[in-house]
């Protein structure tokens, strides 16, 4: 009785209220981000296929970090080796993470989106990543009365797509919904350089009959525990029982889930700056480490890497994390809460190096990384 007095509450009470108030979200995301940056240095790349991961070399180890459309053609993809890319499409043009160019572009990017009004009413940005975020009425999220009635969300996302493409010269998608939920969703039904609109009186017959994995939040994983359950559809998790997913997938999850199948959120656009917790550095080797002493050499180069990120943060760590991938593909982690705060690469080094005394190497080891946990900033 008590879960499903938390999923009444979450749907129907103050929670409802405020979704009610959400009149329209939009969800815009960059198409073929890093690729579509790349081809803006480089104009001869255009409608040649591109893939953009590692070093940039298909000969090394490296996954593919975006895909250009005429690329995505011949089955590349996001996560895959730079090795198979090369495999299905050895006429693509590969070329190395730059990260500074993406983090500029996309700053530039999200200034245009601050800059954005909708029929002179001001709108919330939240930012997701390099090449995604939410727009919202800051009514939405205050409470404050909105003058009536606003202009078809439809023309403030043509709006948006013509002033990114005006002062970056990138494309983007546009999701329309009348929460954040519905919108991120909408918005892989309007790529490439889309438009489009899911909305609670569409929600079941867009999404109804699809899998689970349809839906922003769960991967495949959840998605086959739910299949256990009997629930395969976004209709079957919309009908599901609250207590039975609770016991499932615990007291908070499982009603969550719910109303995810649902198209239920309530929170609205969020505008507070993103605050990173942790920083980390990772290597993929070219050749596996079989000495323990190079494993260990490894591990301290990253942590120091990982300590410089912190610094200019001006946040020590608290909590030291280490990843072990060895030759068969074993993955294992290890952390440890730090004694006090602490920000000595060499410190956070030897601390890193520790963790390796409970980890069992097996094998070659083919990648290691090092996560930094700072501690929280200060209030200003």
């Amino acid at each position: 009785m008590a879960v499903d007095a938390v999923v009444d509450a979450a749907e129907t009470g103050d929670a409802g209220e405020a979704a009610r108030r959400l009149r329209w979200v939009l969800h815009v995301d960059l198409d073929q981000f890093l690729a579509a940056v790349e081809v803006l240095r480089r104009p001869e790349l255009a409608g040649l296929p591109v893939v953009v991961g590692g070093r940039g070399d298909p000969t090394e180890r490296g996954v593919v970090s975006t895909a250009s459309y005429e690329a995505r053609a011949h089955g590349v993809g996001s996560g895959m080796p730079l090795r198979v890319a090369f495999r299905k499409c050895p006429d693509a043009v590969f070329l190395p993470v730059d990260k500074p160019a993406y983090d500029e572009a996309s700053a530039a990017v999200m200034d245009v989106l601050r800059a954005q009004r909708w029929d002179d009413q001001p709108l919330d940005l939240q930012v997701l990543g390099w090449d995604e975020a939410f727009l919202g009425l800051t009514a939405d999220r205050t409470g404050e009365p909105v003058p009536a009635p606003l202009s078809d969300p439809r023309d403030l996302a043509a709006q948006v797509r013509a002033a990114v493409l005006d002062a970056t010269g990138l494309h983007c998608s546009v999701g329309i919904g009348n929460n954040r939920v519905q919108a991120k969703i909408a918005t892989d039904f309007g790529k490439p350089r889309g438009v489009h609109v899911l909305t609670d009186d569409t929600w079941f017959a867009q999404l109804g009959d699809r899998p689970t994995t349809a839906l922003w939040g769960i991967g495949r994983k959840t998605a086959a525990r739910l299949a256990d359950l009997g629930v395969a559809t976004v209709t079957d998790l919309a009908a599901a029982a609250p207590r039975r997913l609770a016991e499932a997938f615990g007291p908070t999850t499982g009603p969550w889930l719910r109303r995810l199948g649902r198209g239920v959120d309530p929170a609205p656009v969020d505008p507070t700056p993103w605050v990173a917790r942790a920083h980390g550095r990772e290597e993929t080797f070219q050749t596996d480490l079989d000495d323990p002493a190079a494993v260990a050499d490894a591990v301290r180069a990253l942590a120091r890497r990982a300590a410089a990120d912190i610094a200019a943060e001006g946040r020590p760590a608290v909590r030291v994390g280490i990843k072990v991938r060895d030759a068969g593909f074993r993955t294992v982690q290890r952390s440890l809460t730090l004694p006090g705060p602490e920000a000595d690469p060499e410190v956070l080094g030897a601390y890193a190096v520790s963790l390796l005394d409970r980890v069992e190497l097996r094998r070659a080891v083919r990648l290691v990384g090092v996560r930094l946990e700072m501690a929280e900033p200060r209030e200003h």
